[in-house]
């Protein structure tokens, strides 16, 4: 099956989404992002492996204000496995309350459901330091 232009509208807006819908609040709307048994890896900032997608709003919600205040993804990069999952490669910016900001990498593994496209796997990678030879 080759991803049709529609399919990776609806991925990109899927990854965005949850950008959004984290910043404004609504994390009880992640189960229209990722399937039921995602798993969500934010071992490389301090988070471990969440299971589930309750486990990921619960765990959106414990940040509280240590949450950033802006969530910003882009050079979205979809490729098509052979299974009919996508992998799906972003770079993501966050602004946090106290004008910091860092960089990241969600590594992500998107999968059709009944209910349309989800995230079935994510990893974020934090970027630390720049690229050296």
């Amino acid at each position: 099956m080759s991803l049709t232009t529609d399919d990776r509208v609806a991925i990109t807006d899927l990854i965005n989404l949850h950008g959004l819908y984290a910043d404004s609040g609504q994390l009880d709307r992640f189960h229209e992002l990722f399937t039921t048994d995602v798993a969500y890896d934010v071992s490389d900032v301090g988070g471990g492996v969440l299971h589930g997608v309750t486990a990921v709003i619960e765990a959106g919600y414990a940040l509280g204000d240590g949450n950033p205040v802006g969530h910003h993804v882009t050079n979205t990069v979809l490729t098509e496995l052979d299974d009919g999952r996508v992998h799906a490669w972003s770079k993501a910016i966050a602004m946090h309350a106290d004008r910091s900001c860092g960089s990241a990498t969600y590594e992500d593994t998107v999968v059709r459901t009944a209910a349309g496209w989800r995230i079935s796997h994510r990893t974020v990678r934090a970027r630390r330091v720049p690229l050296r030879r």
